[in-house]
């Protein structure tokens, strides 16, 4: 089992920017996060592979969102920058032990509870 502690959401004005933490309770292959806007499917946002810190970005977020970890922590980082309105919904962390299904939901075994980011206009 992997427990997974989000923090660092909030409310923050358009253009602004948030730091997301997710504390593992120990490493996997991968973490991820998604995030759920109301009325839609989870979508994938960010992974990174724990052993070289390889990185997958959504293309919504490419440029702006940024992942990384610290191992000695066996924390990762989600850091949001020029965020926008539709970047509001709750956001989850994710773990999998699988190397496949980097975008998928399904694919990941370990999920956090959840933390709110609203952006507003």
């Amino acid at each position: 089992q992997v427990q997974l502690v989000e923090s660092g959401g909030g409310l923050v004005q358009a253009g602004g920017s948030l730091r997301l933490s997710c504390a593992a309770s120990r490493r996997t292959y991968r973490m991820g996060w998604f995030r759920q806007a109301p009325g839609k499917e989870r979508e994938f946002v960010a992974a990174i592979r724990w052993t070289d810190s390889l990185t997958y970005y959504s293309n919504s977020v490419k440029g702006r969102f940024t992942i990384s970890r610290d191992n000695a922590k066996n924390t990762v980082y989600l850091q949001m920058n020029s965020l926008k309105p539709e970047d509001t919904a709750v956001y989850y962390c994710a773990a999998t032990e699988t190397w496949t299904g980097v975008h998928v939901a399904q694919a990941y075994n370990y999920w956090g509870q959840g933390t709110q980011v609203t952006v507003s206009s």
